[in-house]
Protein backbone atom coordinates (compact mmCIF):
# COMPACT_ATOMS: atom_id res chain seq x y z
CA UNK A 1 0.00 0.00 0.00
CA UNK A 2 1.23 3.34 -0.99
CA UNK A 3 1.65 6.24 1.33
CA UNK A 4 0.14 9.45 0.48
CA UNK A 5 0.23 12.84 2.12
CA UNK A 6 -0.78 16.27 0.84
CA UNK A 7 2.07 17.55 3.29
CA UNK A 8 4.70 16.11 1.51
CA UNK A 9 6.26 17.19 -1.51
CA UNK A 10 4.33 16.13 -4.76
CA UNK A 11 5.26 12.60 -6.11
CA UNK A 12 7.61 13.21 -9.21
CA UNK A 13 7.73 10.32 -11.27
CA UNK A 14 9.61 11.81 -14.26
CA UNK A 15 12.74 10.03 -15.50
CA UNK A 16 15.75 12.19 -15.00
CA UNK A 17 16.93 12.94 -18.11
CA UNK A 18 21.21 12.70 -18.44
CA UNK A 19 22.62 15.50 -20.31
CA UNK A 20 26.09 16.60 -20.37
CA UNK A 21 26.99 17.85 -16.97
CA UNK A 22 27.94 21.59 -17.25
CA UNK A 23 26.09 23.40 -14.31
CA UNK A 24 27.60 21.58 -11.03
CA UNK A 25 30.22 24.46 -10.49
CA UNK A 26 29.79 25.40 -7.00
CA UNK A 27 27.51 23.04 -5.86
CA UNK A 28 26.93 21.20 -2.89
CA UNK A 29 26.58 17.83 -3.14
CA UNK A 30 26.14 15.61 0.08
CA UNK A 31 27.23 11.51 -0.86
CA UNK A 32 26.27 8.87 1.25
CA UNK A 33 27.61 5.62 0.25
CA UNK A 34 25.64 2.02 1.47
CA UNK A 35 26.93 -0.96 1.57
CA UNK A 36 27.34 -2.70 -1.77
CA UNK A 37 29.91 -4.34 -4.22
CA UNK A 38 28.94 -1.08 -6.38
CA UNK A 39 30.89 1.22 -3.70
CA UNK A 40 33.55 1.09 -5.65
CA UNK A 41 32.11 2.90 -8.11
CA UNK A 42 31.14 5.90 -6.32
CA UNK A 43 34.94 6.85 -5.92
CA UNK A 44 34.83 7.54 -9.78
CA UNK A 45 31.33 9.35 -9.21
CA UNK A 46 33.18 11.37 -6.80
CA UNK A 47 35.76 12.12 -8.86
CA UNK A 48 33.66 13.30 -11.98
CA UNK A 49 31.49 15.68 -9.32
CA UNK A 50 34.86 17.22 -8.38
CA UNK A 51 36.18 17.80 -12.64
CA UNK A 52 32.89 19.72 -12.74
CA UNK A 53 33.41 22.05 -9.73
CA UNK A 54 31.08 20.42 -6.97
CA UNK A 55 31.92 20.59 -3.67
CA UNK A 56 31.32 16.68 -2.25
CA UNK A 57 30.99 15.51 1.48
CA UNK A 58 30.74 11.55 1.81
CA UNK A 59 28.61 9.78 4.63
CA UNK A 60 29.33 6.21 4.83
CA UNK A 61 27.48 3.68 6.42
CA UNK A 62 29.33 0.67 8.57
CA UNK A 63 28.84 -1.81 5.59
CA UNK A 64 30.05 0.45 3.11
CA UNK A 65 33.54 0.57 4.71
CA UNK A 66 33.89 -3.05 4.21
CA UNK A 67 33.87 -2.31 0.73
CA UNK A 68 35.75 0.65 0.37
CA UNK A 69 37.67 2.83 2.82
CA UNK A 70 36.84 6.27 4.20
CA UNK A 71 40.66 6.91 3.48
CA UNK A 72 39.49 6.83 -0.49
CA UNK A 73 36.85 9.28 0.02
CA UNK A 74 38.81 11.47 2.26
CA UNK A 75 41.60 11.64 -0.55
CA UNK A 76 39.05 12.59 -3.69
CA UNK A 77 37.20 15.19 -1.43
CA UNK A 78 39.91 16.92 0.61
CA UNK A 79 37.61 16.64 3.61
CA UNK A 80 36.71 14.28 6.35
CA UNK A 81 34.40 11.62 5.59
CA UNK A 82 31.75 11.08 8.47
CA UNK A 83 31.06 7.48 9.73
CA UNK A 84 29.66 7.94 13.09
CA UNK A 85 26.31 9.08 14.53
CA UNK A 86 27.72 10.15 17.77
CA UNK A 87 31.74 11.21 17.41
CA UNK A 88 33.02 13.99 19.39
CA UNK A 89 35.34 15.17 17.06
CA UNK A 90 32.76 16.04 14.31
CA UNK A 91 29.70 17.00 16.16
CA UNK A 92 32.14 19.95 18.02
CA UNK A 93 32.85 21.04 13.93
CA UNK A 94 29.47 20.01 12.28
CA UNK A 95 26.58 18.79 13.53
CA UNK A 96 24.14 16.07 11.76
CA UNK A 97 21.78 18.39 11.08
CA UNK A 98 23.97 21.11 9.63
CA UNK A 99 25.72 18.10 7.96
CA UNK A 100 22.44 17.49 6.16
CA UNK A 101 21.05 20.90 5.33
CA UNK A 102 24.41 22.41 3.95
CA UNK A 103 23.85 20.34 0.75
CA UNK A 104 22.18 21.52 -2.65
CA UNK A 105 21.44 17.88 -3.03
CA UNK A 106 21.81 14.54 -1.32
CA UNK A 107 22.71 11.58 -3.37
CA UNK A 108 22.90 7.85 -2.19
CA UNK A 109 24.94 5.41 -4.41
CA UNK A 110 24.97 2.18 -4.06
CA UNK A 111 21.72 2.57 -2.61
CA UNK A 112 21.24 -0.69 -1.03
CA UNK A 113 17.77 -2.35 -0.36
CA UNK A 114 18.17 -2.15 3.52
CA UNK A 115 19.46 1.47 3.08
CA UNK A 116 16.09 2.50 1.07
CA UNK A 117 13.97 0.50 3.74
CA UNK A 118 15.17 2.38 6.56
CA UNK A 119 14.73 5.81 5.20
CA UNK A 120 11.61 4.60 3.63
CA UNK A 121 10.27 4.21 7.19
CA UNK A 122 12.27 6.97 9.26
CA UNK A 123 14.41 4.22 10.97
CA UNK A 124 17.40 6.65 11.66
CA UNK A 125 19.83 4.72 13.73
CA UNK A 126 23.19 5.56 12.13
CA UNK A 127 24.61 8.87 10.49
CA UNK A 128 23.66 7.99 7.26
CA UNK A 129 19.76 7.69 8.26
CA UNK A 130 19.87 10.75 10.39
CA UNK A 131 20.78 12.48 7.60
CA UNK A 132 18.16 11.46 5.37
CA UNK A 133 15.47 11.70 7.68
CA UNK A 134 16.89 15.35 9.02
CA UNK A 135 17.49 16.94 4.89
CA UNK A 136 15.56 19.80 3.88
CA UNK A 137 16.70 18.88 0.63
CA UNK A 138 15.41 16.60 -2.08
CA UNK A 139 17.69 12.98 -2.41
CA UNK A 140 18.68 11.27 -5.34
CA UNK A 141 19.18 7.00 -4.96
CA UNK A 142 20.75 4.89 -7.47
CA UNK A 143 19.80 1.56 -6.21
CA UNK A 144 22.14 -1.54 -6.32
CA UNK A 145 20.89 -5.30 -5.37
CA UNK A 146 19.87 -8.30 -6.25
CA UNK A 147 17.43 -8.67 -8.95
CA UNK A 148 14.86 -10.92 -6.51
CA UNK A 149 15.60 -7.83 -3.91
CA UNK A 150 14.29 -5.19 -6.85
CA UNK A 151 11.93 -7.15 -7.67
CA UNK A 152 10.66 -7.41 -4.17
CA UNK A 153 6.79 -5.98 -3.37
CA UNK A 154 8.37 -4.09 -0.18
CA UNK A 155 11.29 -2.71 -2.17
CA UNK A 156 8.72 -1.46 -5.02
CA UNK A 157 6.66 -0.06 -1.81
CA UNK A 158 9.65 1.34 -0.35
CA UNK A 159 10.48 2.99 -3.70
CA UNK A 160 7.43 4.12 -3.83
CA UNK A 161 6.82 5.75 -0.99
CA UNK A 162 10.13 7.86 -1.06
CA UNK A 163 8.81 9.04 -4.06
CA UNK A 164 5.82 10.45 -2.61
CA UNK A 165 8.05 12.22 -0.10
CA UNK A 166 9.69 14.16 -3.19
CA UNK A 167 12.69 11.51 -4.01
CA UNK A 168 14.22 10.69 -7.11
CA UNK A 169 15.80 8.00 -8.65
CA UNK A 170 18.37 7.00 -11.12
CA UNK A 171 18.79 3.39 -12.42
CA UNK A 172 19.28 0.36 -11.52
CA UNK A 173 20.97 -0.73 -15.00
CA UNK A 174 19.78 -3.70 -16.25
CA UNK A 175 23.33 -6.71 -16.61
CA UNK A 176 25.39 -9.02 -15.18
CA UNK A 177 25.47 -8.84 -11.38
CA UNK A 178 28.06 -10.28 -8.77
CA UNK A 179 26.02 -12.74 -7.54
CA UNK A 180 26.61 -14.16 -11.01
CA UNK A 181 22.50 -13.56 -12.22
CA UNK A 182 21.58 -11.31 -14.86
CA UNK A 183 18.55 -8.84 -14.84
CA UNK A 184 17.56 -4.80 -13.57
CA UNK A 185 19.57 -4.47 -10.00
CA UNK A 186 23.39 -2.71 -11.39
CA UNK A 187 23.89 0.68 -10.15
CA UNK A 188 24.00 3.48 -12.92
CA UNK A 189 27.27 4.15 -14.39
CA UNK A 190 29.16 7.29 -12.61
CA UNK A 191 28.12 9.16 -16.10
CA UNK A 192 25.01 8.42 -15.39
CA UNK A 193 24.32 9.76 -11.78
CA UNK A 194 26.22 12.89 -13.00
CA UNK A 195 24.13 13.54 -15.69
CA UNK A 196 21.20 12.65 -13.40
CA UNK A 197 22.76 15.21 -10.38
CA UNK A 198 22.78 18.14 -13.12
CA UNK A 199 18.88 17.10 -13.70
CA UNK A 200 17.81 17.51 -10.61
CA UNK A 201 19.72 20.47 -9.82
CA UNK A 202 18.04 22.38 -12.64
CA UNK A 203 14.62 21.75 -10.16
CA UNK A 204 13.79 23.49 -7.06
CA UNK A 205 15.63 21.11 -4.05
CA UNK A 206 14.18 22.80 -1.02
CA UNK A 207 11.46 20.56 0.60
CA UNK A 208 8.92 22.57 2.37
CA UNK A 209 7.76 21.57 5.76
CA UNK A 210 4.34 20.42 6.55
CA UNK A 211 1.88 23.53 6.68
CA UNK A 212 0.85 22.27 9.96
CA UNK A 213 4.50 22.47 11.05
CA UNK A 214 5.30 26.33 8.66
CA UNK A 215 2.62 28.10 11.31
CA UNK A 216 4.82 27.33 14.47
CA UNK A 217 8.34 28.66 12.80
CA UNK A 218 6.78 32.06 11.90
CA UNK A 219 7.75 34.94 13.98
CA UNK A 220 5.37 37.66 14.15
CA UNK A 221 8.04 40.71 15.66
CA UNK A 222 5.41 43.85 15.10
CA UNK A 223 6.55 46.15 17.30
CA UNK A 224 8.73 43.65 19.43
CA UNK A 225 11.53 46.23 19.35
CA UNK A 226 9.13 49.37 19.72
CA UNK A 227 11.22 52.30 21.73
CA UNK A 228 14.71 50.40 21.09
CA UNK A 229 18.15 51.91 19.32
CA UNK A 230 19.05 49.41 16.82
CA UNK A 231 22.76 49.61 15.06
CA UNK A 232 23.25 47.54 12.03
CA UNK A 233 26.74 47.48 10.08
CA UNK A 234 26.37 46.06 6.62
CA UNK A 235 28.52 45.43 3.23
CA UNK A 236 32.07 45.46 2.49
CA UNK A 237 35.11 47.75 3.66
CA UNK A 238 37.24 49.87 0.76
CA UNK A 239 40.73 49.98 1.89
CA UNK A 240 42.55 52.28 -0.62
CA UNK A 241 46.37 50.36 -1.99
CA UNK A 242 46.62 54.31 -3.61
CA UNK A 243 44.42 56.88 -5.04
CA UNK A 244 43.17 54.05 -7.64
CA UNK A 245 43.38 50.99 -6.46
CA UNK A 246 41.82 49.40 -3.30
CA UNK A 247 41.14 45.96 -1.47
CA UNK A 248 38.20 45.41 -0.84
CA UNK A 249 35.45 42.11 -0.58
CA UNK A 250 32.86 40.30 -2.41
CA UNK A 251 29.89 41.26 0.68
CA UNK A 252 26.49 42.89 -1.52
CA UNK A 253 25.38 43.88 2.04
CA UNK A 254 21.97 42.11 0.98
CA UNK A 255 21.92 40.61 4.79
CA UNK A 256 22.71 43.57 6.73
CA UNK A 257 20.18 45.55 4.53
CA UNK A 258 17.59 43.22 4.97
CA UNK A 259 17.91 42.79 8.77
CA UNK A 260 18.31 46.44 9.15
CA UNK A 261 14.36 46.88 7.37
CA UNK A 262 13.28 43.86 9.69
CA UNK A 263 14.49 45.38 12.79
CA UNK A 264 12.61 48.56 11.60
CA UNK A 265 9.54 46.54 11.04
CA UNK A 266 9.50 45.34 14.99
CA UNK A 267 9.35 49.12 16.10
CA UNK A 268 13.21 50.06 16.65
CA UNK A 269 15.21 53.44 15.27
CA UNK A 270 17.29 51.71 13.09
CA UNK A 271 20.67 53.48 12.69
CA UNK A 272 22.11 51.48 9.23
CA UNK A 273 25.83 52.33 8.69
CA UNK A 274 26.22 50.94 5.42
CA UNK A 275 30.06 50.05 3.33
CA UNK A 276 29.67 50.88 -0.59
CA UNK A 277 26.80 48.80 -2.08
CA UNK A 278 24.86 48.83 -4.50
CA UNK A 279 21.47 48.93 -2.51
CA UNK A 280 18.81 51.45 -2.04
CA UNK A 281 18.88 52.62 1.39
CA UNK A 282 16.15 50.68 3.61
CA UNK A 283 13.49 52.95 4.63
CA UNK A 284 12.71 54.06 8.26
CA UNK A 285 16.88 53.84 8.56
CA UNK A 286 19.03 56.44 9.55
CA UNK A 287 21.64 55.61 6.97
CA UNK A 288 25.30 56.13 7.38
CA UNK A 289 27.52 55.74 4.35
CA UNK A 290 31.24 55.18 4.56
CA UNK A 291 33.77 53.91 2.93
CA UNK A 292 36.95 52.49 4.73
CA UNK A 293 36.98 50.11 8.39
CA UNK A 294 38.20 52.79 10.18
CA UNK A 295 35.15 55.50 9.04
CA UNK A 296 32.80 52.56 9.52
CA UNK A 297 34.55 51.94 12.96
CA UNK A 298 34.05 55.81 13.85
CA UNK A 299 30.28 56.13 13.31
CA UNK A 300 29.99 52.64 15.45
CA UNK A 301 30.92 54.64 18.21
CA UNK A 302 28.68 57.75 17.43
CA UNK A 303 25.93 55.80 16.54
CA UNK A 304 25.76 55.01 20.39
CA UNK A 305 24.37 54.70 22.89
CA UNK A 306 22.11 52.42 21.65
CA UNK A 307 20.31 49.05 23.31
CA UNK A 308 21.29 46.54 20.10
CA UNK A 309 24.36 46.39 18.11
CA UNK A 310 24.12 43.93 15.15
CA UNK A 311 27.83 43.69 13.07
CA UNK A 312 26.87 42.13 10.08
CA UNK A 313 29.22 44.09 7.51
CA UNK A 314 32.60 42.46 6.55
CA UNK A 315 35.00 44.58 7.75
CA UNK A 316 38.66 44.29 6.37
CA UNK A 317 40.97 42.98 8.41
CA UNK A 318 43.58 45.25 7.43
CA UNK A 319 44.10 48.57 5.50
CA UNK A 320 47.62 49.63 2.96
CA UNK A 321 49.76 52.02 4.57
CA UNK A 322 48.68 55.32 2.87
CA UNK A 323 50.42 56.12 -0.57
CA UNK A 324 49.67 59.42 -1.79
CA UNK A 325 50.61 59.02 -5.52
CA UNK A 326 49.04 56.19 -8.24
CA UNK A 327 51.83 53.63 -7.79
CA UNK A 328 53.27 52.59 -11.30
CA UNK A 329 55.20 49.92 -13.30
CA UNK A 330 57.70 52.21 -14.06
CA UNK A 331 59.62 49.11 -15.93
CA UNK A 332 60.02 47.68 -12.39
CA UNK A 333 60.56 43.98 -12.91
CA UNK A 334 58.89 42.91 -9.68
CA UNK A 335 55.95 44.04 -8.16
CA UNK A 336 55.78 46.67 -5.51
CA UNK A 337 55.94 45.65 -1.62
CA UNK A 338 52.47 46.85 0.48
CA UNK A 339 52.62 47.08 4.42
CA UNK A 340 49.87 46.25 6.00
CA UNK A 341 48.43 47.80 8.67
CA UNK A 342 45.64 45.97 11.40
CA UNK A 343 42.11 48.12 11.30
CA UNK A 344 40.31 48.66 14.79
CA UNK A 345 38.34 45.63 15.73
CA UNK A 346 34.80 47.17 15.34
CA UNK A 347 33.35 44.40 17.23
CA UNK A 348 35.54 44.07 20.34
CA UNK A 349 35.56 47.63 20.49
CA UNK A 350 31.56 48.54 20.79
CA UNK A 351 31.25 44.89 23.19
CA UNK A 352 34.06 46.23 25.49
CA UNK A 353 32.67 49.65 25.37
CA UNK A 354 31.48 52.16 28.52
CA UNK A 355 28.69 52.60 26.61
CA UNK A 356 28.11 48.76 25.21
CA UNK A 357 24.83 48.19 24.05
CA UNK A 358 22.67 45.83 26.42
CA UNK A 359 22.99 42.94 23.35
CA UNK A 360 25.68 42.48 20.87
CA UNK A 361 25.47 40.49 17.78
CA UNK A 362 28.22 39.79 15.78
CA UNK A 363 28.40 37.55 11.87
CA UNK A 364 31.38 35.35 11.45
CA UNK A 365 32.12 34.57 7.96
CA UNK A 366 34.63 31.57 7.80
CA UNK A 367 35.81 28.96 4.94
CA UNK A 368 36.71 26.31 7.56
CA UNK A 369 36.79 25.14 11.28
CA UNK A 370 32.81 27.46 11.13
CA UNK A 371 31.70 26.28 14.44
CA UNK A 372 34.84 26.65 16.26
CA UNK A 373 36.05 29.66 14.71
CA UNK A 374 32.70 31.26 15.60
CA UNK A 375 32.93 30.10 19.23
CA UNK A 376 36.58 31.55 20.04
CA UNK A 377 34.73 34.61 18.03
CA UNK A 378 32.25 35.00 20.52
CA UNK A 379 35.13 34.76 23.60
CA UNK A 380 37.55 37.13 22.24
CA UNK A 381 35.09 39.84 20.94
CA UNK A 382 32.76 39.78 24.20
CA UNK A 383 29.38 39.65 22.42
CA UNK A 384 26.52 37.69 23.09
CA UNK A 385 25.36 36.07 20.12
CA UNK A 386 27.66 35.07 16.56
CA UNK A 387 25.62 34.16 13.76
CA UNK A 388 27.98 31.94 11.95
CA UNK A 389 28.01 31.36 7.97
CA UNK A 390 30.21 29.24 5.78
CA UNK A 391 31.93 31.38 2.67
CA UNK A 392 33.85 29.06 1.10
CA UNK A 393 34.57 28.75 -2.66
CA UNK A 394 31.24 26.17 -2.87
CA UNK A 395 29.15 28.82 -0.84
CA UNK A 396 26.55 31.50 -2.92
CA UNK A 397 26.23 33.85 0.44
CA UNK A 398 28.61 36.22 -0.77
CA UNK A 399 25.88 38.33 -3.59
CA UNK A 400 23.40 35.37 -3.19
CA UNK A 401 19.61 35.48 -2.12
CA UNK A 402 20.20 32.69 1.01
CA UNK A 403 21.76 31.81 3.76
CA UNK A 404 22.37 29.20 5.67
CA UNK A 405 23.79 29.85 9.96
CA UNK A 406 24.61 28.81 13.05
CA UNK A 407 23.53 30.80 16.06
CA UNK A 408 26.27 30.70 18.32
CA UNK A 409 25.84 31.98 22.08
CA UNK A 410 27.30 30.72 25.60
CA UNK A 411 24.39 28.24 25.91
CA UNK A 412 25.22 26.56 22.90
CA UNK A 413 24.80 26.34 19.03
CA UNK A 414 21.27 26.51 16.97
CA UNK A 415 21.43 25.52 13.25
CA UNK A 416 18.83 26.69 10.95
CA UNK A 417 17.72 25.88 7.89
CA UNK A 418 18.74 27.60 4.65
CA UNK A 419 16.70 30.48 3.31
CA UNK A 420 16.45 33.69 1.93
CA UNK A 421 17.79 36.65 3.60
CA UNK A 422 14.76 38.59 4.01
CA UNK A 423 13.10 35.27 6.05
CA UNK A 424 16.61 34.85 7.97
CA UNK A 425 16.45 38.77 8.96
CA UNK A 426 13.06 38.23 10.21
CA UNK A 427 13.75 35.13 12.28
CA UNK A 428 17.16 36.69 13.58
CA UNK A 429 15.36 39.44 14.71
CA UNK A 430 12.67 37.54 16.18
CA UNK A 431 15.27 35.61 17.86
CA UNK A 432 16.74 38.84 19.59
CA UNK A 433 13.41 40.41 20.68
CA UNK A 434 13.05 36.99 22.55
CA UNK A 435 16.24 37.75 23.69
CA UNK A 436 15.90 41.57 25.25
CA UNK A 437 12.55 39.92 26.76
CA UNK A 438 14.66 37.81 28.53
CA UNK A 439 17.61 40.25 29.31
CA UNK A 440 15.18 42.75 30.99
CA UNK A 441 16.12 45.19 28.28
CA UNK A 442 13.77 47.88 28.37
Amino acid sequence: MKTANANHAPREDRVVSHVQAHNLKQKRILLIVGGGIAAYKSLDLVRRLRECGAGVSVVMTAAAKQFVTPLSFASLTQSPVYDELFSATTEQEISHIHLSRAADLLVVAPATANLIARAATGLCDDLATTVLLATDKRTLYAPSMNLRMWAHPATQENIDRLKDYGALFVGPDTGDMACGEYGPGRMSEPAQIVSAIEAALMHQTQLPLPQKFQSALSCDTTRALAGKHVVVTSGPTHEAIDPVRYIANRSSGKQGHAIARAAVAAGARVTLISGPVALPDPEGCQTIHVLSARDMHAAAIAALPADIFIGVAAVADWRVAPVDQKIKKNGASSAPALTLIENPDILATIASSPQRPALVVGFAAETQNLLSAARDKLIKKGCDMIVANDVGVTSDVFGGETNDVHIITSAGVESWDKMTKSALADRLIGLIANQCDAMGVN
